[in-house]
């Protein structure tokens, strides 16, 4: 059995939303407006582990590496507004391309409709490491602290970062779609495609006994006569078929699928939320 502490699991989704910042950003696709609105959302989840941490049950590892990661995460956010005149290289290589072919069509030429070049360096995407990596120590702290055989309880923990860190970023990153309609797809593609990879051992991981197996035949007893068991199992099933439409909603030319997609990771979030944290909270002591 593995003990449940909310600190640990909100520090979970604030290192796997910060991971797969850096997995979107690296493209150098999305603006620079995706990553500030993304870091002062998981910066909050992230000082929020850490107030529960400090009054509940604290682990001075566990806390000293949320405050890494709340200081480089503020570091990184000063960066990228700094140099925020640079621009993102993908976007701006779009941005150019689509002027180029307007210049072609009205005859024009390209300096003048193209903007002022810039020297400044554009935001490294490494930075956006630094936040997960600091983080990542403390998840390791408080998965052996909770109990249970230290392999499984590492692996569900740093596991589950991962997943609610790709579901929730899908949801954030198709509302961006409305700041930016020009950007490609494949960003959220591939956001929505690691939510599909990461389920699968997600649920691996909390059916390994002890796991949600002991609920489902009463083994465990939820205080429920194994209605929160069952609910589990249609968030399990629920979330697949989410990620499923989803992706299909994407395969649309249409502007809207990417909205009606944005719709589905919502109530994915909801669905994968209930898959990793009513499991959690059934398996604890």
């Amino acid at each position: 059995m593995i003990n449940f502490e909310a600190s640990t699991f909100l520090l979970q989704w604030a290192v796997g939303g910060a991971f797969f910042l850096w997995i979107t950003g690296r493209q150098r696709l999305v603006g620079l407006g995706y990553g500030w609105t993304t870091r002062v959302i998981y910066f909050g989840i992230a000082a929020l582990s850490l107030v529960t941490g400090l009054s509940v049950n604290t682990l001075w590892a566990r806390e000293f590496s949320t405050i890494l990661f709340l200081l480089s995460i503020v570091i990184s956010f000063g960066i990228s507004i700094g140099r925020r005149k640079a621009g993102v290289g993908g976007q701006k290589a779009i941005q150019e391309s689509r002027v180029g072919r307007v210049s072609e069509m009205l005859g024009r030429k390209d300096d003048e409709i193209s903007g002022k070049p810039t020297s400044q360096k554009e935001f490294p995407p490494v930075l956006d490491l630094l936040p997960p990596a600091f983080g990542l120590i403390g998840l390791i702290v408080g998965a052996v602290d909770a109990g249970g055989p230290v392999t499984l309880s590492i692996a569900r923990t740093l596991v589950g970062a991962a997943f609610l860190g790709a579901v929730s970023n899908s949801m954030l990153l198709g509302h961006w779609y409305l700041v930016q309609p020009g950007l490609s797809r494949e960003p959220i593609h591939q956001l929505v495609r690691w939510t599909g990879f990461l389920w699968l051992p997600e649920l691996i991981l909390l059916c390994i006994p002890t796991g949600m197996f002991s609920v489902l035949n009463g083994t465990i007893d939820d205080n429920y006569n194994g209605l929160l068991g069952w609910f589990w199992v249609a968030c399990v099933v629920a979330t697949i078929c989410l990620v499923g439409i989803t992706r299909m909603a994407l395969k649309e030319k249409e502007y809207s699928a990417v909205m009606a997609a944005t719709g589905l990771m919502y109530l994915a979030i909801l669905t994968g939320f209930g898959m990793d944290l009513v499991a959690r909270i059934l398996l604890d002591i």
